[in-house]
């Protein structure tokens, strides 16, 4: 698993960010997934669809706004590990040594559904 360690906050999380104008969304994912990293992938597939009505978030310019997020799945194909502004450590973690590590149980939750490999996304 493909982790990050997020400079705003020292949790550990898995690369993403916001959809830029004239993007696709997996355009979004392999774009953040290199900028965080510095890992070139490829998405092969949905996780799901994360909407908590429980998980809204207060930026820093004043905003407040309940997250959603879609999580994908995907293959490395080449690059460096490089941490950025965004990320202190950029790392692959064994399934075995993510309890080692301090994850938000948001982010626990997309990564449990991913190692569970479903049929179909979850929406939830």
């Amino acid at each position: 698993m493909l982790l990050i360690q997020r400079t705003d906050n020292g949790l550990w999380s898995l690369p993403g960010g916001g959809q830029e104008i004239g993007e696709s969304v997996a355009g979004a994912a392999v774009r953040e997934a290199q900028e965080e990293t510095g890992v070139r992938v490829e998405v092969t597939g949905m996780v799901g669809v994360y909407s908590d009505p429980a998980h809204v978030i207060a930026y820093s310019d004043g905003q407040v706004r309940q997250q959603f997020s879609l999580c994908l799945r995907a293959v490395p194909l080449g690059g460096t590990l490089t941490p950025s502004d965004e990320s202190s450590d950029a790392r692959w973690v064994a399934r075995d040594d993510l309890v080692t590590l301090d994850i938000h149980p948001s982010t626990l939750l997309r990564i449990t559904h991913g190692y569970e490999e479903r049929p179909e996304p979850y929406i939830g």
